[in-house]
């Protein structure tokens, strides 16, 4: 004969009801399982933490006395947080790949009625990739009308069934909301970015690894961690704070002391102690931007903090903990920084697993028009005055904002900044042409007409004296391009974007090392 085993997690609210006899009054969803006139178990399977032994331990002697035939085991499995997906996944996994499954002579049910949330998914995934051979089963209370019947109901919910379908259009649909929880804020229409928006999401939701996000000042990688950390905390994925810090702001024993804390006399001024923003993170994100300017011995600090969760404070001899996901951002290219000996081989290890190249405005020229709708309404938020443009003042700010003139070397900083001016000047709330015009003008002469002519004077030295105007005027364009971009592959993109599209396997990264190399150019000369 075929037995019936049911594994499940104990309720740690509904199969607490009291220890009197009134608990017989009330319905449990693991006594329940015992109570159906119609479902013999014959194993039951009870996962609980060290806190819940007390009340595993009645909860198998009371479903052993309404059902005798009943085996019970308890099976301990500690959690530091049920609504960490990783955790309780990893967690739920070992437990099946270690469990003596017969399916030969055994059907199992998995009770997903009690447990958390997150349990409650990570049950069905198991079961739906078969690392759990087995289907699921619901208990429900008993209808109010049905007055004296504390076993209430069940139902067994095969995957392979209609409802499945239903299930898995709702985790869908789930999804792509969190994806657009993520997107909220981040007017965006480039392809790539919204490609790499989704997948920041996808990685963030199930995993607490480090994420690297590389791209020029002012692309908004702070803005999108800030994002991730809104996205984690509302999935219950993290309790703690968002921490940011500007390491490019870090200099010698202040260094040490922002971020790992210091002991009382650590240094001349140190007259009390100071956590650090490490530790200020514990529970939650720590935003380390612009890591690649972090001295080599404080990077050797951070590697042991991600690694160990624990470090040393600055002056200290006893370790402390914390427990933070690190998201680190760079304009810097940290593989040559490798090379050169400026970063640390083993943090640039740790830190890569999950890299973001985040383009900067100038390689998202399309996402000009919705930035600009989306600082106005910014504007009218923080000064209380709803300011538009004239149908050819507009016009004629987008014809240049997305020309090739336009460098926007400053990203969307310099486009926020560029608004705000034109949004202040405007009259009775319009901003005209005259107000464009001038606009146009002080962005000309912030970037300047002639730095073109003074990089590639930098760069050639006497061989810029050599090239024609032609040469000079297209190499100017393509070296503005590369200082703008944040690798080789996104400059050439950017400066292939239409030819690349008759091809059918481009290496716009060969192309450009080709051009730059007829005038003795290599990429890391337009980086310095």
């Amino acid at each position: 004969m075929r037995k019936t085993v049911v594994i499940g997690f104990i309720g740690t609210v509904l199969d607490h009801v009291g220890r009197g006899s009134q608990r017989w009054e009330k319905w449990r969803p693991t006594i329940s399982l015992g109570q159906q006139e119609d479902l013999i178990v014959h194993r039951l399977e009870l996962l609980h933490d060290e806190r819940s032994r007390g009340l595993a331990e009645r909860t198998c002697n009371d479903l052993h006395s309404v059902s005798p035939e009943t085996e019970t085991r308890r099976v301990e499995i500690n959690l530091r947080n049920p609504w960490d997906f990783e955790e309780v996944y990893s967690a739920l996994h070992d437990f099946a790949h270690d469990y003596p499954f017969d399916t030969e002579n055994e059907d199992y049910l998995i009770h997903i009625t009690t447990g958390t949330h997150v349990a409650q998914i990570c049950w069905f995934l198991l079961a739906e990739a078969r690392y759990l051979p087995g289907r699921l089963i619901q208990t429900s209370p008993p209808r109010k009308a049905e007055t004296g019947n504390a076993a209430g109901s069940y139902t067994i919910i095969d995957l392979d069934l209609s409802r499945y379908n239903k299930i898995a259009q709702r985790f869908k649909r789930d999804a792509a909301e969190t994806v657009s929880f993520l997107k909220s804020g981040i007017a965006t229409r480039n392809a790539h970015f919204n490609r790499v928006i989704e997948q920041i999401e996808h990685v963030a939701g199930r995993s607490k690894a480090p994420i690297l996000m590389v791209g020029p000042t002012g692309a908004g990688k702070s803005f999108l961690a800030r994002k991730v950390y809104e996205l984690k905390k509302a999935r219950h994925q993290i309790s703690g704070r968002f921490v940011e810090v500007n390491c490019a702001t870090l200099r010698g024993d202040s260094a040490m002391s922002a971020l790992f804390g210091h002991v009382k006399g650590a240094f001349t001024g140190a007259q009390t102690e100071r956590p650090g923003l490490l530790r200020a993170a514990d529970g939650g994100l720590l935003f380390l931007d612009e890591i690649g300017e972090l001295g080599l011995d404080e990077q050797a600090m951070l590697l042991k903090a991600i690694e160990e969760k624990r470090f040393f404070p600055f002056g200290g001899d006893r370790e402390v903990e914390s427990d933070f996901q690190l998201i680190a951002g760079t304009h810097r290219d940290l593989r040559r920084w490798v090379a050169e000996g400026k970063f640390r081989e083993d943090l640039y290890a740790r830190i890569n697993l999950w890299t973001y190249e985040l383009p900067g405005l100038a390689g998202r020229s399309e996402d000009i028009e919705p930035n600009l709708d989306f600082e106005l309404a910014r504007f009218a938020r923080e000064h209380g005055e709803q300011v538009r443009f004239n149908v050819e003042a507009r016009r004629r700010y987008l014809d240049f904002a997305t020309s090739a003139q336009a460098r926007w070397s400053g990203n969307f900083r310099e486009l926020s900044a560029s608004v705000t001016r034109m949004a202040t000047l405007a009259d009775a709330g319009r901003i005209d042409e005259q107000n464009v015009a001038q606009e146009i003008a002080r962005l000309q002469h912030g970037w300047g007409s002639a730095a073109g002519a003074s990089e590639l004077d930098d760069l050639l030295g006497e061989r810029s004296a050599q090239l024609d105007l032609f040469d000079r005027a297209q190499l100017e364009a393509v070296v503005r391009v590369c200082r703008r971009a944040s690798s080789l592959s996104e400059a050439g993109r950017m400066l292939f974007a239409v030819s690349r599209e008759g091809k059918k396997q481009p290496n716009d990264a060969d192309r450009l090392r080709k051009y730059l190399a007829r005038f003795e150019l290599a990429w890391a000369d337009l980086r310095d």
